[in-house]
């Protein structure tokens, strides 16, 4: 939101005008009062246009289409003149946040949220194909959240059914990742309520999931996969992803009706017409987004109404100083909050009409004077074996976004698009070249080795930093991916959390391992680190279990006959280490038993039964409910569970690379590689640690900083603390 300037009418059509929303080459959209005391918004086109006769036939049909149109998920008009010398158009004015902003802030809705929406949404299009008009521009920057539920808003590309078009020939209308087939192929005689059917399709599987179901990048692109490739639905709710499909058919026909969309959305238990306000608001959106929409409906009610501003000297009379307003108020961060809504809220009028304006909108900048959008990539595997690591992540990262998003003074916004690579190759490279083309700022991820071993040459060919979270650097060989940043502790050195507990905390003078040849690498690794550097400076023997064997007793015995006063299971397997576990409970052994995050499972716990309680565990991650009561607190409100593993070291990757966005100064024109640069000269500190860097992308400073200890209680794992603090 913007002052008014001095070449602004104090009123437009008896609508007092109180600020700008936006402003192009094409008008001004302003924030504007009645005589009643109600806001609208109000979108002017400027002279010069409006005598293009084919600019004027355009606003009438908007006029015409939209004031034809009744009914709860749509804007109604205020008042229009379309015949003035610069017309224009009132609306009332909805100061809720776009439903962009809202899944790129707080990511994808829950399933009850995305029901409510689209049969809202479904029934909005209903009524709008009944009047016969087509919307063509169904897409998340064009739906606004209230209290009481979605509206369509932007008809500034509509037509009515069978009217003459008034684009170029072979023109494409509408926003690609959101139009359908027809459009794409700017088919316009072809055109009709199934087309928005299919963008609704497009919008409900990207509120569903927080990704577009044709991904992003280039228009091009993006056009090609909607007209050729089916789209990516994997991460759709179950009950949801059958209906979806069926609106995104590529054939118009056999796409259902809006009313046969609304009639499959809606909860037959759950009846809106019937509920309370309060009722609607409990059921309509989660608390995250329903705090937003509240808060920027009660702050619209405070606008001032501006004093006429004065000419102003220009910038080559530096001794003018500007006119203080009457009626200025102190810049409260609520006023503050207020005005960057407001900003955004310029889509309640004019948000897709680019056919009209040129404003920024909604955070994506602008002469408008909305804040850039720097976009995140996120790559893990959210749907196979490491789904749940991949979930908490992307969960962690979203909370951050959304915490960066809220605070007060920010310079740039943030957005986060995911791509679910399943762990797998080929898809994580297609990760990769999606978010390398949309020249992301940054990626968290993947989180498989297999995954970065394929996507970081293209990272690195890009210059795109690689954030990643849980996984260490391995065999990605750092020195060759000069992109890559490592925010965990590596595998490595994993002995050091063990060894200082066995050092400083329960002090022993003979270790021996349980070196479980199953565990390949990562086993042997363990093994030789104990060997090499024994703690307490005493000795260390080892004790192989070959990788076929599930006889752990010969070994147990064997290293009790060194009288050894602790002992170290080398192993990865949860029933491998509860099998040990047993072995040395039946041999009477009480003394510190200790192993590595790897076997931290509930099966551990299950299988060991009271053999394993009171193990203790190395980890390279911290535990998500220890870090914050805030952090905590917000995950279980967003989530409804509590916080998954490497949740919080996800959120710390977000703020690392804001940070790093923060020193280049924050501006939309920032390439990915210069923060891939700045990222190593970046120190920040995070929820779970500190993170600062070598030059070669790797965890710099004490080497015990980053490791953490667990112990065995009950049926879950006791966070102990930071390794090196543990006392």
């Amino acid at each position: 939101m913007r002052p008014l300037t001095a070449d602004d009418p104090e009123d437009i059509g008896g609508h007092r005008l109180l600020a700008r929303l936006g402003a192009g080459g094409m008008g001004v959209v302003y924030l504007a009062r009645t005589v009643g005391g109600a806001l609208v918004a109000l979108k002017t086109i400027r002279a010069e246009h409006a005598a293009d006769s084919a600019f004027r036939a355009r606003f009438r049909r908007e006029v015409t289409a939209v004031r034809g149109l009744t009914g709860h998920g749509l804007v109604p008009v205020v008042a229009a003149d379309t015949e003035a010398r610069e017309p224009w158009l009132a609306t009332e004015f909805i100061p809720g946040p776009s439903l962009a902003e809202a899944v790129d802030g707080f990511g994808a809705l829950p399933v009850a949220a995305v029901r409510t929406l689209g049969f809202r949404l479904a029934d909005a299009l209903a009524a709008v194909h009944a009047a016969g008009v087509v919307h063509r521009d169904v897409k998340p920057g064009n739906v606004l959240l209230a209290l009481d539920g979605p509206r369509l808003i932007d008809f500034g590309i509509a037509h009515a059914t069978g009217a003459t078009a008034l684009t170029a020939p072979g023109a494409v209308v509408g926003t690609p990742g959101f139009l359908a087939p027809e459009q794409a192929q700017a088919r316009a005689g072809e055109v009709g309520p199934p087309s928005d059917v299919f963008a609704l399709g497009c919008v409900l599987a990207y509120t569903a999931t927080g990704r577009r179901p044709f991904g992003t990048g280039y228009a091009a692109g993006v056009l090609f996969r909607t007209v050729h490739e089916e789209p990516d639905l994997a991460q759709a709710p179950g009950e949801l992803r059958a209906l979806i499909g069926v609106c995104l058919a590529k054939d118009p026909t056999d796409r259902p009706t809006a009313a046969h969309v609304a009639a499959a959305l809606r909860d037959p238990r759950i009846s809106l017409a019937r509920e309370s306000p309060e009722a609607q608001e409990r059921h309509w959106l989660p608390p995250a987004v329903l705090r937003v929409v509240a808060e920027r409906s009660a702050q619209a009610l405070d606008m001032p109404t501006p004093r006429r501003p004065t000419p102003q000297a220009t910038d080559d009379d530096p001794a003018a100083g500007p006119t203080p307003s009457r009626d200025a108020r102190p810049p409260t961060r609520r006023r503050v909050l207020l005005m960057g809504s407001a900003a955004a809220s310029v889509v309640a009028f004019g948000g897709g009409a680019t056919a009209y304006l040129t404003a920024g909108r909604g955070g994506t900048g602008g002469s408008g004077g909305a804040l850039p959008v720097h976009t995140l990539g996120f790559q893990a595997d959210l749907s196979g074996p490491d789904k749940a690591n991949g979930v908490a992540q992307e969960r962690g990262a979203r909370l951050a976004v959304e915490r960066h998003n809220a605070r007060a003074g920010i310079t740039f916004r943030l957005a986060l698009d995911t791509f679910d690579d399943r762990g797998e190759k080929t898809r994580a490279r297609q990760a990769a070249r999606q978010f390398t083309k949309a020249k992301v700022s940054a990626v968290l991820g993947p989180g498989t080795a297999t995954a970065a071993d394929a996507a970081g040459p293209l990272y690195q060919d890009a210059r795109t930093a690689m954030v990643l979270i849980s996984l260490d650097e391995g065999s990605l060989a750092p020195s060759r991916l000069r992109t890559l940043c490592v925010t965990r502790a590596p595998e490595s050195f994993l002995a050091l959390p063990l060894t200082s507990y066995l050092t400083s905390v329960r002090p022993v003078d003979r270790t021996a391992v349980i070196d479980d040849r199953a565990a390949g690498r990562t086993g042997s690794d363990l093994t030789n680190q104990l060997s090499q550097v024994p703690p307490h400076e005493g000795t260390t023997s080892v004790h192989p279990v070959a990788a076929g064997s599930d006889d752990f007793a010969p070994a147990v015995r064997a290293a009790l006959a060194t009288k050894a006063q602790a002992i170290v299971f080398s192993g990865i397997s949860p029933e491998r280490a509860a099998r040990c576990a047993r072995a040395l409970a039946d041999a009477g052994f009480t003394g510190p038993r200790l192993g590595t995050w790897h076997i931290m499972r509930p099966g551990f716990l299950r299988q060991a039964g009271t053999a394993g309680q009171d193990w203790l565990f190395g980890t390279p991650f911290t535990d998500p409910g220890s870090v914050s009561r805030a952090f905590g607190t917000a995950y279980r409100a967003r989530y409804g569970t509590a916080p998954g593993r490497w949740s919080p070291e996800a959120y710390d990757a977000v703020g690392l690379v804001a940070r790093a966005l923060e020193e280049l100064g924050g501006t939309r024109d920032i390439e990915p590689g210069a923060v891939a640069q700045r990222l190593l000269h970046v120190t920040y500190r995070g929820l779970a640690k500190t993170l600062r860097f070598a030059t070669d992308g790797t965890p710099a400073g004490e080497r015990g900083a980053g490791y953490f200890l667990f112990q065995a209680k009950g049926n879950t794992f006791r966070f102990l603390g930071r390794s090196d603090q543990v006392t």
